[in-house]
């Protein structure tokens, strides 16, 4: 099991997404203890960013939303970094 964190960025975008669509918060508050509770070698079938965000994992939420995470496998820990249309990051 991996510790990690959010981005400040990413704790302004659920708490916007709290008011708006509680699903959605729900569903990301899955997906992230599905991560989390990962151990080194299993976080690997997470699907790696390409060019510029070459070093954040990405997982669906939904259908068109990603959630961008790094992995420090060393320090045993996850940066949740981002929250954002598909489109926004991989265009």
């Amino acid at each position: 099991m991996f510790e990690f964190d959010l981005t400040d960025e990413l704790r302004f975008v659920i708490k916007k997404l709290v008011k708006k669509d509680k699903k959605r918060v729900e569903i990301l508050n899955k997906k992230i203890k599905e991560v989390i509770n990962n151990d080194s070698d299993s976080i690997d079938r997470y699907s790696n960013c390409l060019y510029d965000l070459k070093e954040f994992k990405h997982l669906h939420i939904d259908k068109s939303f990603v959630l961008l995470f790094k992995v420090d496998k060393k320090k045993n820990f996850i940066l949740f970094a981002r929250l954002g249309h598909h489109d926004d990051f991989f265009k």
